[in-house]
């Protein structure tokens, strides 16, 4: 594989840091298909691109998530820091620097089904 390269080994099963990328890549996005998670909204920037990027945390934790444009044209709340949110995603292993970002494909106001 590009990137790749051999070690000396000694017999060893020695992962380069791409392959460990990609098997990681593939146990999260085989084990987490789509999920809901309740969070609020911070660092929110909307880029050039036009996704947007923000974190979602709760009282002891905080996970990146991108919501891409073909997704977030959809959504009916322009989201701003503070705002909770139930958001459906994917987790997905992001290669190249190894990061762990929600893909965000939906978000609603947490409650919006309890009051429909």
């Amino acid at each position: 594989m590009p990137g790749d390269f051999p070690a000396a080994t000694g017999g060893r099963d020695v992962y380069t840091v791409s392959r460990l990328n990609r098997e990681v890549r593939g146990l999260v996005e085989s084990r987490f298909a789509t999920l809901w998670i309740e969070g609020e909204i911070s660092n929110f920037r909307p880029s050039n691109s036009p996704h947007w990027y923000f974190s979602l945390k709760d009282a002891s934790a905080e996970i990146r998530c991108v919501m891409f444009r073909n997704r977030n044209q959809l959504v009916r709340m322009r989201p701003a820091n503070g705002d909770r949110v139930l958001a459906r995603a994917r987790v997905s292993q992001y290669e190249p620097p190894g990061a762990l970002p929600l893909q965000v494909e939906h978000l609603e106001p947490p409650g919006l089904v309890a009051l429909m």
